[in-house]
């Protein structure tokens, strides 16, 4: 079954083959649960195609997405970074912490 979602917002970084889920609430109706709506199949400009094993989702229902960890990796690629920090406030600001992930990906 394809399931259309229509909608006016979306993220930037929303791709064909993201994994798209729904917010349900829980059995004492707080918090919530996740539910798998499928594969997205198309991304348009204020659509998306969803395959999907489920018959229907709701106008109200909170839908998110997550990207296959597999092929989409959020590390730092190259071989040096630079950084600049910059304080444009008039008052005195103190840095706690710096931190990096360092990954060899060639020899």
């Amino acid at each position: 079954m394809k399931i259309i979602l229509k909608s006016n917002l979306q993220n930037s970084s929303l791709q064909v083959h993201d994994k798209a889920w729904k917010s349900v609430p829980d059995a004492n109706g707080f918090g919530s649960e996740k539910v798998l709506i499928g594969e997205i199949t198309e991304v348009g400009i204020n659509y998306i195609k969803i395959d999907s094993p489920l018959t229907s989702v709701d106008p109200d229902d909170f839908i998110m997405f997550n990207k296959d960890n597999k092929v989409n990796k959020n590390s730092l690629v190259g071989y040096y970074a630079e950084v600049k920090f910059e304080n444009n406030s008039n008052s005195k600001a103190e840095l706690f912490s710096i931190g990096s992930e360092i990954t060899e990906s060639s020899k």
